[in-house]
């Protein structure tokens, strides 16, 4: 079987899932450029090991439920289903090629997607026939952590597994909650500097950089006040092959502060 991409996907707010943008189109027609894959991993930046105990977990059920994390939405959102069906064989294998790296992780036989999770897979593979299991980010712990749990999961991508990071290339949402912008509004200089400087350091394959792009970048802290929303990145980088092959697949952003950016590392 042909070695599958790891990809990194923006997945901004919920509201993807309904209202038309750039980063919609894109993820829609994404499924169909990819190399049909046999289950995927994803890495959701709200499925964190920091609020359950401090344990990282992967999700074991064989028919994970639907997860409506969010308030404040339309009852359309709510009514939305992803009834793609987990993989708990798949689960068992990362839990022992985890544990054979030295780090703990732990099975969920209930947890279901998250948003981060289902709002993008909706796009990518609305038919929802591909089984899939996520594994949770710890944000108490360091991008290296994340980095190096995607080199431990990197041989599965050699199985037909398609490993993702689901997160936000850039993540503030005091800055959208303040200024309430449209959801076509124009990414500001503090939102393009970050993300054009990240996108230059993959292109030279600069990983310690990226991994402290936060610390580093212009406006890092701006856009990232928390990390949770850039760790499913380093996952996905350490996943891919090494030294890092990194292509920016798709760039926009939505209400401004909200930048979409795809990558995959192959």
């Amino acid at each position: 079987m042909r070695r599958l991409p790891s990809l990194f996907l923006s997945h901004g707010s919920p509201m993807m899932a309904l209202k038309p943008s750039p980063a919609r189109d894109f993820l829609a027609g994404l499924g169909a450029h990819l190399p049909r894959p046999r289950a995927i991993l994803l890495v959701s930046a709200h499925h964190d090991a920091a609020y359950q105990g401090g344990r990282v977990t992967v999700t074991a059920s064989p028919a994970p439920p639907t997860i409506h994390d969010f308030g404040g939405f339309p009852d359309a959102l709510f009514a939305m289903r992803y009834p793609a069906p987990g993989d708990p064989v798949l689960a068992s294998r990362v839990v022992e090629m985890l544990a054979s790296c030295g780090l703990t992780v732990t099975a969920d036989p209930e947890r279901g997607f998250d948003h981060g999770a289902w709002v993008p897979l909706s796009l990518i593979y609305p038919r929802a026939d591909i089984p899939v299991v996520q594994l949770s980010i710890h944000s108490s712990a360091s991008s290296e952590f994340h980095y190096a749990l995607g080199q431990a999961l990197a041989p599965l991508r050699d199985d037909g597994v398609l490993i993702a990071g689901s997160g936000s290339i850039t993540h503030n949402l005091r800055a959208y909650f303040t200024t309430r912008p449209p959801i076509d509004a124009p990414a500001p200089a503090w939102v393009s500097d970050f993300t054009d400087w990240v996108a230059d350091r993959m292109k030279t394959g600069a990983v310690d950089d990226v991994l402290h792009a936060v610390e580093r970048a212009p406006h890092g802290a701006d856009n990232h006040p928390t990390p949770d929303h850039l760790l499913p990145l380093f996952v996905a980088m350490g996943a891919g092959d090494t030294p890092l092959k990194a292509r920016r697949l798709h760039a926009s952003s939505t209400y401004a502060v909200l930048a979409m950016d795809v990558y995959a590392f192959d």
